[in-house]
């Protein structure tokens, strides 16, 4: 298996994150202490069942969500709002059907300080990384779903975050879309060098994408294991050191019996 080497410098430090919802005057715990660590310009994956606190965690690392014990650094600054520094991006694209695919990308632009030209240069620019040079005057419902999910991630990489959050972001594509834009975010991360963390349920996803897997066990939600996939990119899913770490991963759930087979994209 080839040796990675990553950019040690931490971007974002999670220290003993808890979290609960209350239910018919009942608190629910959802996340129990929670630490972790991401590096500058890494991909780690969270993954785990439906219902394990997944998702809440990568909302109070973007800090649409509040813990309520822990705190979130990112870097050292205590995360107390979401920034443009960490961009959210979900699986339903959050394109305006008004608006073009280009002026999608100029309206999270629209609040910094660039002119018209600098805004539209950069707005095209992004387009082109994506692939889409050529599809600027399109609207979204011109174009297919992952058409749309590679403005979406053309919209956040314009405003040149420190980090990118994904929530499932290619569930609802089909499979041999899905491939397609995981190879693209490799190509464009392995560019722009920004850091992403990314939700999922699916095992090879995890594999093909991350640097770090790290998995959750749910009721609360807790880290139950980091594992490092050190196998050089771009993955092959067919290789021996693939199917390793996808049957290391899928045996840490069955022995701990908190999911089956049925529950996972495996």
């Amino acid at each position: 298996m080839g040796q990675l080497v990553l950019n040690k410098s931490n971007i974002v430090k999670v220290e003993k994150v808890s979290k609960s919802f209350s239910n018919k005057k009942q608190e629910i715990p959802v996340l129990k202490d929670i630490s972790l660590e991401i590096s500058r310009g890494e991909i780690i994956s969270i993954l785990g069942e439906s219902g394990c606190g997944k998702s809440t965690l990568l909302n109070i690392i973007g800090g649409f969500e509040k813990a309520d014990e822990g705190k979130i650094l990112l870097e050292d600054k205590i995360v107390k709002e979401p920034t443009r520094k960490c961009i959210m991006l979900f699986q339903n694209y959050g394109l305006f059907p008004w608006r073009s695919a280009l002026k999608n990308i100029e309206l999270g632009l629209e609040g910094l300080n660039l002119n018209v030209k600098d805004r539209r240069d950069r707005a095209v620019h992004y387009l082109e990384l994506v692939g889409l040079g050529d599809k600027g005057d399109l609207f979204p419902h011109e174009v297919s779903g992952g058409m749309q999910q590679r403005i979406a991630i053309a919209r956040a990489l314009a405003l040149q975050p420190e980090m990118i959050l994904m929530d499932e972001p290619f569930a609802a594509l089909d499979t041999f879309n899905r491939y397609y834009l995981q190879d693209e975010l490799l190509r464009i991360q392995s560019q722009e060098k920004t850091t992403i963390a990314l939700v999922t349920h699916d095992i090879d996803e995890a594999i093909y994408l991350s640097d770090r897997v790290f998995i959750m066990h749910a009721n609360p939600g807790k880290i139950h294991k980091e594992i490092k996939i050190q196998l050089s990119k771009p993955r092959d899913r067919t290789h021996s050191d693939f199917q390793y770490y996808r049957k290391l991963i899928f045996e840490e759930f069955r022995f701990n019996r908190t999911a089956t087979p049925i529950e996972f994209n495996i």
